[in-house]
């Protein structure tokens, strides 16, 4: 019995795979003169042009109603070197469009009809639904095609479209279909910001306050000392914001040994148990940043009620948010199911599934030191949405 072979042989390698993610800052990138998209664009071979797919998101044309035929004057001055395939499609903003799975089937006939292979590129340009939606069918076309994404929004380009993740909604889940893709290159064009409508310039904020409060006093200090000028969208002063936003983003996904989270830590989603939960029981009403501004100001209080940080450095984050001009309360915060359990809760299960393994929150224990815990009590997560209405009526009888 004793020389009787394994029942089982095991074959062990470890692949390393090496990506190179590279983030550029730019304005006005489809002026004549601008090479920063023809550089990246550089022909595989040798006189044979480069093709190339561009999706817009159809928000952007309110403030730039000219970029379709600015972007095909561009390739057709290049047409040596670059092959727009055809005119600029077009791809629906907004969190709703990714609970349509026929705009991926739609992307994919595209690039189908085209010939698209993993040479080719497709270029996303709008705000973090679009490049989401875009860059979920790009990742599955083929395995995998050349990604270029543009964020055009200050959330998009200080967060998610700097990051490595696609998705789309399904089951009424937020992103419970997706990808982890590495884009070729993105692009920050600071131009697109110009016209943006002050919720969505403000947005971006948000997630600069939420990656300094886990990572970089210093970055912490710096917004706080140009909240004015953030308020009134100050050119300089948003412009730094997203500029360092980006990098504490990118330099998270890079050294964190974990980019494509594989574990059941997601330091980056502080605040977002709520903020997730927010956005689908207000059927989007709440915009993403909006909510978490409000989801990092209840687990900011929650981590006062159990000792975690001083109650006077909640409170001075607080006031930072609102002095950037966002809301730190919304009544569904105090809503409940038939069972009369509070649904904004429920959301504590369903993002621990959507992680997988056990519950991991991120809050912090000082202003740049985030810290994880892994069971959230329900009773100091009541009292401190009740503090929260309370601030709420103090601040609106003022």
């Amino acid at each position: 019995m004793g020389n009787m072979p394994s029942r089982f042989a095991t074959i062990n390698r470890n692949i390393r795979l090496d990506f190179n993610h590279r983030v550029y800052f730019t304005r006005d990138s489809f002026s004549a003169t601008n090479e920063t998209l023809a550089d990246i664009l550089q022909p595989r071979r040798k006189g044979q042009a480069t093709k190339a797919i561009v999706y817009l998101d159809e928000g952007i044309l309110d403030g730039m109603p000219n970029l379709p035929e600015q972007i095909e004057g561009y390739f057709r001055s290049r047409e040596d070197r670059l092959d727009l395939v055809c005119p600029p499609k077009f791809a629906p903003g907004g969190e709703p469009a990714k609970n349509n799975f026929q705009y991926i089937e739609q992307i994919w006939a595209d690039l189908n009809e085209y010939a698209m292979c993993r040479h080719s590129y497709v270029i996303v340009i709008g705000g973090g639904a679009a490049l989401d939606m875009v860059g979920f069918a790009a990742a599955t076309a083929h395995r995998g095609l050349r990604l270029v994404r543009y964020p055009t929004t200050s959330l998009s380009q200080g967060d998610g479209g700097v990051g490595v993740k696609n998705g789309i909604n399904y089951f009424g889940k937020k992103n419970w279909v997706g990808t982890f893709a590495v884009p070729d290159v993105v692009v920050n064009d600071f131009s697109f910001l110009r016209s943006l409508p002050c919720n969505q310039k403000r947005a971006g904020f948000i997630e600069a306050v939420k990656v300094a409060l886990i990572r970089d006093r210093s970055f912490f200090e710096q917004i706080e000392e140009r909240a004015d000028e953030l308020a009134n969208f100050e050119t300089d002063a948003m412009e730094q914001v997203i500029r360092k936003s980006a990098a504490l983003h990118l330099d998270h996904i890079a050294t964190s040994g974990d980019p494509f989270e594989k574990g059941s830590a997601r330091p980056l989603d502080f605040g977002h148990w709520v903020a997730h939960k927010l956005e689908q029981l207000s059927d989007f009403r709440i915009g993403h940043g909006d909510a978490v501004a409000i989801g990092l100001a209840v687990d900011l209080l929650y981590a006062a009620r159990i000792g975690l940080v001083k109650a006077a450095t909640s409170r001075r984050i607080i006031e930072l948010i609102e002095r950037l001009g966002f809301t730190t309360y919304d009544p569904i915060l105090h809503e409940v199911d038939d069972q009369d359990t509070s649904v904004i809760v429920k959301g504590l299960d369903e993002f621990r599934e959507h992680l997988g393994g056990e519950l991991t929150i991120t809050l912090i224990q000082g202003i740049g030191e985030g810290v994880e815990v892994h069971a959230m009590d329900k009773m100091h997560i009541k009292s401190s949405l009740d503090e929260l209405r309370e601030r709420n009526l103090t601040l609106s009888s003022k």
